[in-house]
Formats: C-alpha cells, sequence, structure tokens
C-alpha cells in the first residue's frame, strides 16, 4: 500500500526532497552513522549548561548529559532517551536542551548502547541503571526524587514505555509520568498505518531492518514487552503516560491503541494526535505550526506531571 502524500500538512513537505526516507540495514548501518557524523550539528537555540558524566553501567561505565537552565535546587528531572530506530542517535539531542531550557529542570540524556553490536537488552538495561542512578544520587545532583518522570522520541519513546513495564517489575522507582514522543513500540506493525510502503524518513521497510537488528532476530509475538511495549498483555500499576502521533506516521495507528489500552487498564493516559504529521517531521522544521503544536502539547503535560515541590 501506498501513503497518498497529498494528506500531508503542506508546511512540512518541502523537507522531503532535502531528506528521502531511510533506507537502512544491517550492510550500512556503520556507513550511514559516519555520513551522518560528519555533518555538522548546527548551533543549540537553548542556553542551557551541559555536564558529562560517567556512571556505573550494567556492563560497564556509561555516559550521560545533565542539562538544566540553572541552578535552582530541587528541580524536577527528566531522565530523557534519544531517539534513532535502536540504531543511531546519541545523548547530544536537541530537544533534552530545549525542555530543560522551557522548563527549567534537570534533563538526564542516557548514551545507551545500540544495536546491532548491543541488541537488547543491553540499551533497556543502561536506561534502568541510568534511572536508579538519578533517583539514588537526586539529593546531590540538586533533584528532587519525588518529581522524576521519564521519555523519549521514537526508538527513545519506545525505550521509556519498556523502562515504565521494567521499572513496575523491579524497583518500581515512583515516576511522575512517561513521555511517549511517537513512540516505537510494535516490533509487527500489524495495523493500518503499518501497511503503508512509502512512509516519509522512516518507512516499513528500514523499521523492520531496525526491529531485526535491535531483537537480534525476529521473534515476533514472542518479543519482550519491555523491548516492544505493545507485546505487554498487562498495562496495570506504570506510570501516567502522555503518547503523542502524527496521523501520517507509520506508528500512528499502534500508538494510538497503546493509549487507549494504556486508559482501559487504568493508566491515565492523555494522548494528542497531530493531523498531517508524519514521523520525526517536528524535528527537523521546528518552526511548523504543526511542530509548535506538538511542543506546546507535550510541554504541558510534562509541566503538569511535576507539579510543584513538596513543602519541607
Amino acid at each position: 500500500m501506498q501513503l497518498d502524500y497529498d494528506r500531508l500538512d503542506p508546511e512540512l513537505t518541502p523537507m522531503l526532497e532535502a531528506f528521502p526516507p531511510l533506507d537502512i540495514n544491517r550492510d550500512n548501518i556503520v556507513a550511514i552513522r559516519e555520513l551522518l557524523a560528519s555533518r555538522p550539528a548546527p548551533p543549540s537555540l537553548f542556553d542551557v549548561s551541559e555536564e558529562r558524566r560517567q556512571i556505573d553501567g550494567p556492563d560497564g561505565p556509561l555516559d550521560v548529559i545533565l542539562y538544566r537552565a540553572s541552578d535552582k535546587p530541587r528541580q524536577a528531572a527528566l531522565q530523557w532517551i534519544h531517539g534513532g530506530g535502536y540504531i543511531l542517535g546519541s545523548a547530544d539531542d536537541e530537544r533534552a536542551r530545549m525542555i530543560a531550557a522551557e522548563l527549567d529542570c534537570t534533563v538526564c540524556s542516557v548514551d545507551y548502547r545500540l544495536a546491532p553490536e548491543h541488541p537488547f537488552p543491553a540499551g533497556s538495561e543502561d536506561c534502568y541503571a541510568a534511572l536508579l542512578w538519578l533517583r539514588n544520587n537526586a539529593a546531590d545532583l540538586g533533584v528532587d526524587a519525588a518529581r522524576l518522570a521519564i521519555g523519549g522520541a521514537s526508538a527513545g519513546g519506545g525505550l521509556a514505555a519498556g523502562l515504565a513495564l521494567m521499572n513496575r517489575d523491579r524497583d518500581n522507582v515512583p515516576l511522575t509520568l512517561q513521555l511517549l514522543i511517537y513512540p516505537m513500540i510494535d516490533n509487527l506493525h500489524a495495523t493500518a498505518s503499518g501497511q503503508f510502503e512509502n512512509h516519509p524518513v522512516w518507512k516499513r521497510s528500514t523499521s523492520f531492518n531496525a526491529w531485526e537488528m535491535y531483537l537480534d532476530g525476529v521473534p515476533g509475538d514472542a518479543a519482550s514487552p519491555y523491548a516492544a511495549a505493545t507485546r505487554a498483555t498487562d498495562l496495570t500499576g506504570v506510570p501516567p503516560a502522555y503518547v503523542c502521533v502524527g496521523t501520517e506516521d507509520l506508528f500512528y495507528n499502534e500508538d494510538v491503541e497503546y493509549a487507549v489500552r494504556l486508559n482501559e487498564a487504568g493508566v491515565a493516559c492523555e494522548l494528542a494526535v497531530f493531523p498531517g504529521l508524519f514521523h520525526g517531521a517536528d524535528a527537523f522544521l521546528p518552526a511548523a505550526a504543526v511542530s509548535q503544536r506538538l511542543s506546546r502539547s507535550f510541554l504541558a503535560a510534562l509541566s503538569s506531571s511535576f507539579g510543584s515541590p513538596a513543602t519541607a
């Protein structure tokens, strides 16, 4: 099936020629990483401090970056997990900077290990270790341990959804929110939107290749819910959630259905759907009207979840 590009938000379509859909597999992943790394990063739009830390990971040192707009005490904190299909990206993340600047909170961005060199559960365990570090060192970091959230975009949203389940089943660190920005949560794509083959930026064939690399094979329905959250049969007991997605995203139906399932399981979940938005377009064109609406939406949800610090 072919997606009708006339459905795309016209303000976003100029980027399609400059950024054709990614075509990634095991044979070219290293070359694509090198190509992306060779492109100079544009200067950040946000005035935040960046502190790089090395913490103890499950299998050795693990790098995190702390983004802050101020040094006010007892800040709310977000553990941020970058996107990139589980195979690309780094903790050096502009959306993490934006959240820190807009909400004056601490954002701890995790440089988790990537597939295919490090398939699941490596990345998930890295994220869990970083969450425990953030909670256990909250006082020293100037963070309010009662106001911690987790979140990410795309594969980062998928890792955050899996982390919410993993955390529930282990230490159950109290969390105010799981912030899931068009999360990559379904290894099967067995939905209506998952049948289109020509989605912009992140297309069906590339997504299946990324899942194969991340899961080190094709386990189908047997995939761990910590890797592909839609495989979970029990969603009770996880933190409140915010889910957003565009109507022209490969993940549209799976994300909407996951939000519905969370609410049916008694987990308060806000769902925001943006007409005409395709995967990642807001990150490439942040000034577009739909991109601005998306940012305001998730920032409001995260800010509301943080509330105010408890009085001593």
